[in-house]
């Protein structure tokens, strides 16, 4: 199975929120995930993001990619 770390949209019209996940790449962007590792804000000033490293971390280690989204986000 080829998993990605990507974002799905949350909250509602013209106020989105969305949570950091890892998924199977062949699901669509709000579709079912394996696991939520944080969340990313748009609308505050400054933009909220909060994001668990170390599950980050073993996710990549296992060979799960990055969307370049999250790859500049966490950073």
């Amino acid at each position: 199975m080829a998993t990605v770390v990507r974002l799905t949209r949350m909250g509602r019209k013209k106020k989105p929120f969305y949570r950091v996940v890892v998924t199977d790449s062949r699901k669509r962007r709000d579709g079912g995930w394996i696991e939520s590792l944080g969340i990313y804000d748009p609308t505050t000033n400054p933009a909220t993001i909060k994001v668990n490293k170390d599950r980050l971390e073993y996710w990549k280690g296992v060979g799960a990619k990055m969307s370049e989204r999250v790859a500049t986000l966490t950073k």
